[in-house]
């Protein structure tokens, strides 16, 4: 295969290889002869500032401020646009690159698309990880002016994008819509788990702390995310329904870790809960393969109605069975492999996990289904394909681009 054209992508939410989208996505186009570099923040045990990792050239900024706030987000969000913006340039000399891909958040990475694309002609791909208007109004409870310029900048970074991924069809309806995109410009590539790394491994008993039953959480635990509503739920198995045969194991970390210790705490299950902190590779897989059943329990809302999260392709994938409130994203994709809870009530959801806990034939079918929608519906060769698509469009609007003087984009 002939040497391909060299690959940008940006991110910052979380570090690489961690992120496993963005690595999955970096490997797949290494894979397909691209030369690819990644920027991301330093994160865990990926502290290296440079490192050539299974072929991909991995650039990390530090990240010293973890927002909390909207003015919290700007300081984080403008610490890390310099940084990338600095180390574009390093990996330009370094390694060299044709397009720019930027994952959000934050929706101000087209500075550095625009800063490529226009005085060097590199094309821009949005890689569409997060509605961010929809998700300051689901943490602050308001719209507003913060709101509107959330907008403004999601609208730049689509007039900026020569190509757009979208996680599903609810964000490639946004890209075409508010964002103006044309529909062929716009490539579905899921959160699919690659089933040739991501697989179930023995199981790890001493997880349980000596009960009978394991449930389990794994992501990153911000505002938003609705842990705050596991922890109030196993307060009700607890103390409610008197359940000393539940464990809870919630693997993760974010903003919102040290409150949730402290409400374990106050709620008086320290002993029935466990806080692991990050986990990844064979350690998370190991957690996963524990779990009886996995929660699901961010809250249903503006923002979590539209996104599918990684957790239910997860689950569905391992054959965990799992319980989530009632999204319509995570309904459309988990279908029958869930039960739902209502409301945003941790007693509806506490009901949940006891009757998936409780009926052992009623686990084995929910995943059972899971598996067979995950076999059927997330094929991850089929989400390359559109990836590789989507970088057909990129490069092929760079060769119609040079035929044609440069325009800046008219800002609204």
């Amino acid at each position: 295969m002939g040497t391909r054209p060299g690959i940008l992508i940006i991110v910052e939410n979380l570090t690489v290889p961690l992120d496993r989208r963005v690595w999955q996505e970096a490997c797949a186009l290494r894979d397909a002869g691209y030369k690819v570099s990644v920027i991301c923040p330093k994160g865990g045990i990926h502290t290296a500032p440079y490192e050539l990792l299974d072929g991909v050239h991995v650039f990390r900024h530090p990240l010293p401020i973890e927002a909390r706030g909207a003015l919290g987000y700007v300081g984080e969000y403008s610490t890390a646009l310099f940084f990338e913006f600095v180390l574009s340039i390093k990996a330009y000399f370094k390694v060299g690159f044709d397009v720019v891909q930027a994952c959000n958040p934050p929706d101000l990475l087209f500075i550095i698309g625009a800063f490529w694309k226009y005085l060097f002609g590199k094309p821009f791909i949005f890689d569409h990880h997060d509605i961010n208007p929809e998700l300051y109004e689901a943490k602050f409870g308001r719209r507003g002016a913060w709101h509107q310029l959330l907008g403004f900048l999601e609208r730049q970074t689509f007039r900026v994008a020569d190509a757009a991924i979208a996680t599903n069809e609810t964000f490639r309806d946004i890209a075409t819509g508010r964002g103006g995109m044309d529909k062929d410009r716009v490539f579905i590539v899921r959160s699919v788990p690659d089933t040739s790394r991501f697989r179930r491994v023995e199981a790890n008993p001493q997880l349980r702390n000596g009960r009978r039953h394991l449930v389990g959480f794994v992501g990153i635990m911000g505002a938003q995310d609705g842990v705050d509503l596991m922890v109030d739920a196993m307060k009700v198995i607890v103390h409610d329904h008197g359940r000393h045969d539940v464990q809870a194991l919630i693997v993760g970390t974010g903003t919102e870790l040290p409150y949730l210790t402290k409400l374990s705490a106050r709620h008086g299950l320290q002993d029935y809960i466990t806080f692991p902190g990050f986990q990844s590779g064979l350690s998370l897989l190991t957690a996963m393969s524990t779990f009886d059943i996995g929660i699901i329990p961010d809250p249903k809302n503006v923002y979590n109605d539209k996104i599918c999260m990684n957790k239910v392709l997860e689950y569905m994938t391992l054959g965990i069975p799992f319980v989530q409130f009632d999204l319509v994203e995570g309904r459309k994709m988990a279908a029958g492999a869930a039960l739902y809870a209502e409301n945003n009530c941790p007693s509806s959801l506490a009901r949940s996990m006891l009757t998936l806990l409780d009926d052992a034939e009623l686990r084995e079918r929910t995943a059972a289904e899971g598996v067979a929608r995950a076999k059927s519906l997330l094929r991850w060769e089929e989400e390359r394909g559109r990836l590789l698509a989507a970088y057909d469009c990129a490069l092929g609007s760079r060769v119609r681009a040079a035929a044609r003087p440069v325009e800046m984009p008219a800002l609204d």
